[in-house]
């Protein structure tokens, strides 16, 4: 659990203008970051990872592995609505060197909650390395109550949750209710302050790309008890953070590292890149 306290960046990919896999921009990615975060979060939903291939999947972790100077914890996202596939995914990944799976819950299919328990069960009975759940309703169209994931918590290879239903009722109930061994983190970036202080260990953050210096200290102050120091770091943050998600994540926070000349703002269709009134935005509030 100590692997995953604090802050985890969940890195986009860089792209070129022929949306090819830009590996330069990447590498500064992890430099810039690498020397804040805690660990990487390779290819989550902000990674668009629904739009890359398998191969291009295995060479970015590859990648990631080998550019990791501090040796930081590696979690990669593995997820989707077949079952079995995302299974057959994990069995084939090369995870030498991965501390652990971020798998999003089924979307688009549904589930019902002991559909949900069955699908991460299956997972977490095959996978060599322990899963963490990503709970997105946002995305899926699908919420794991906070029962449900205290069903799975007692899972011997599912270790914590990302956060991600803006539901504080719900994560304050798992987080009453888990075990010593399960963690919750947050997977909103403005509700970081609120999930430590209710005992939760730190966040999965789109943010921490452009800011990871800044961004950080909102964990590391909560994580220390000064709450007010990470409230007001929070605060410095409510103006640009809607502007990550009002086109689709991650195409404003990749304008964010564009105009700070980290990598491009390429992204793959059906996203577009950011709009001259989103860039003029981000600008002004950058300045």
């Amino acid at each position: 659990m100590e692997k995953f306290q604090g802050t985890g960046v969940a890195l986009v990919t860089p792209f070129n203008a022929d949306s090819s896999v830009d590996f330069d921009g990447l590498s500064r990615l992890l430099e810039f970051t690498g020397e804040a975060v805690d660990y990487y979060v390779v290819l989550g939903t902000t990674g668009e990872s629904a739009t890359t291939s398998p191969e291009e999947k295995a060479r970015i972790l590859q990648f990631v592995k080998d550019n990791n100077p501090k040796n930081l914890p590696i979690v990669y996202g593995i997820g989707g609505n077949s079952t079995i596939q995302v299974a057959k995914d994990i069995a084939e990944a090369d995870l030498e060197g991965v501390d652990a799976i971020l798998s999003v819950s089924p979307y688009y299919n549904k589930p019902s909650q002991a559909g949900i328990i069955a699908h991460y069960e299956y997972l977490a009975d095959r996978s060599p390395l322990p899963i963490i759940l990503y709970n997105v309703p946002g995305r899926t169209m699908s919420n794991i109550m906070a029962e449900t994931t205290l069903v799975l918590s007692k899972h011997s290879n599912i270790i914590g949750i990302k956060e991600a239903s803006g539901d504080l009722d719900q994560c304050r109930k798992i987080i009453n209710g888990m075990d010593s061994n399960f963690f919750l983190t947050s997977g909103e970036d403005l509700l970081t302050t609120d999930l430590i202080e209710m005992g939760g260990i730190g966040v999965i953050s789109v943010l921490a790309n452009g800011f990871p210096t800044e961004f950080c200290a909102i964990a590391t102050s909560a994580l220390a008890g000064e709450i007010t120091r990470s409230q007001a770091a929070t605060a410095s943050f409510e103006k640009i953070n809607s502007l990550m998600y009002v086109e689709s994540n991650p195409v404003g926070v990749k304008e964010v590292l564009r105009q700070k000349g980290v990598c491009s703002n390429f992204v793959r269709l059906p996203l577009l890149g950011a709009t001259p009134a989103l860039n003029a935005q981000i600008a002004d509030l950058l300045k």
